[in-house]
């Protein structure tokens, strides 16, 4: 069975290679370009793996997964920052407010489902 993934990413390019290289590996993949879209598409699908930008509009990545942890339903759904935020701290700060994984960009596509898989 395929496992859900919400990707929530407000950069289109970012987007397609994310979708591609999953649905390539049997990945079923719903999208969403903002905070609150993805927090509204989480609450109705429940998927099985949430991967999620921290720099988004109107609403930061680390707000996106507080909230999310606060929905009862997701509270043990995995949810991987994939971010360019990689300064000192920046991983610490995506655990805190409830990812459960860090993948920086760019996306190294070799790599990618091995390194997701270790976080799920």
């Amino acid at each position: 069975m395929k496992q859900k993934t919400l990707i929530i990413e407000d950069n289109l390019q970012n987007m397609y290679m994310l979708t591609y290289l999953l649905e390539g590996n049997n990945y079923e993949v719903f999208q969403a370009f903002t905070g609150q879209e993805g927090i509204a598409k989480a609450k109705e699908l429940n998927p099985d793996i949430i991967l999620l930008d921290i720099q988004l509009p109107e609403m930061d990545g680390y707000s996106v997964a507080r909230a999310l942890r606060k929905i009862k339903e997701l509270k043990e759904t995995p949810i991987i920052a994939v971010t360019s935020y990689a300064m000192s701290g920046d991983r610490e700060k995506a655990y805190a407010s409830g990812a459960t994984g860090y993948i920086e960009k760019p996306i190294d596509p070799d790599t990618f489902i091995t390194q997701l898989q270790a976080f799920i």
